[in-house]
């Protein structure tokens, strides 16, 4: 049975990833600080998969008890979800998050080479771009930042980049990801920000089952049809099989991938609104604030080099996203709680 180490896979993204992801051949092992996270998803996650989970409350940057894991385990791939993500936190919060993600990443990355274990699938981001002068956004472009947590990605991009040109049997996939939303069909996991989200769907969906009064949009002058800005809104479950599907190209390829996910089709904040009122048959009481540092007004990419090499393509538009989204609230409106 292979054993793959899912870093922060308590998380959002990681929980959907690890339920896809464990099955009779594949042993999921989760390290988690809990910042972000919470512990109880481990039961959901096992419910849905049917398979036992292993975890461990660990930290990345403790490097004494990431070598506790791998002697205990014959690991053979590394998902590395685990960081800060929040684009305003880090504005406000610098080292803290080039702490976490940067310096966590270069402990990881010296672990697994002591173990030999030299395959990762890295959690990054679209934010590697910027501000893009043209779309939609291809793998090729020019990369740089508007906030410590866009420039924290770029850090470990490079530092990956820098370990495959040293030691070419490392096999790497660097995962861009664009905006992801929805949830489980089950809807025993989905989004679960603490505090008040930061994030445009579950403050949506928190309006919608009451937890908050009204939406916040920020920003009403992008230049963008509606004002509001326009994302590349990815479902989780896509995001999920697309990091399952750069594992299975890595068992047969040794290099450096780097990849877009997203579905290639942009929408705006009220797009999602509009969205939400028709599945919900609700009015989304909102209002407009001031832009928040670092957003750009556009983003969407061509997943087109995704599906030549992986063969992985998007499965659900965003009725679907919006649909489950909601499905996950209705079903856990205080979240794990």
């Amino acid at each position: 049975m292979r054993e793959i180490l899912v870093t922060g896979g308590c998380g959002y993204i990681g929980s959907h990833t690890c339920a896809n992801l464990a099955d009779s051949e594949t042993r999921v092992i989760i390290i988690d600080n809990l910042i972000n996270s919470d512990i109880r998803v481990l039961d959901r996650i096992q419910s849905i998969s049917r398979c036992e989970i292993v975890f461990y409350k660990c930290d990345i940057r403790d490097k004494n008890e990431l070598r506790k894991v791998f002697s205990k385990h014959s690991i053979d791939a590394v998902i590395h979800f685990a960081a800060l993500k929040s684009v305003a936190d880090s504005i406000n919060s610098a080292l803290e998050y080039y702490d976490n993600n940067v310096n966590g990443t270069i402990v990881l990355l010296n672990v697994m080479e002591e173990y030999n274990c030299k395959k990762i699938i890295f959690s990054s981001s679209a934010t590697v771009y910027g501000k893009p002068k043209n779309l939609p956004i291809k793998e090729d472009f020019p990369i740089s930042a508007t906030n410590p947590y866009g420039y924290s990605k770029i850090f470990i991009e490079q530092i990956l980049e820098d370990l495959y040109k040293s030691d070419q049997l490392w096999r790497i996939a660097i995962l861009r990801y664009f905006n992801p939303i929805g949830a489980h069909k089950s809807g025993l996991i989905g989004e679960n920000p603490s505090g008040i989200p930061s994030n445009i769907v579950p403050f949506i969906t928190q309006v919608l089952v009451g937890r908050l009064p009204k939406l916040k949009i920020f920003g009403s002058d992008y230049d963008t049809k509606d004002g509001t800005g326009v994302r590349d809104y990815i479902h989780v479950m896509d995001l999920a099989d697309g990091h399952i599907k750069a594992l299975e190209y890595l068992n047969n390829n040794s290099e450096l991938l780097t990849l877009n996910l997203g579905t290639g089709e942009g929408y705006s904040v009220l797009d999602l609104v509009n969205m939400f009122e028709n599945i919900s048959g609700q009015k989304i009481p909102y209002i407009f604030c001031d832009r928040r540092k670092g957003d750009i007004d556009k983003s969407f990419t061509d997943p087109q080099k995704a599906q030549n090499k992986i063969l992985w393509k998007c499965r659900f538009g965003l009725e679907d996203m919006c649909r489950d989204s909601l499905n996950w609230q209705n079903k856990n409106p205080n979240g794990f709680s």
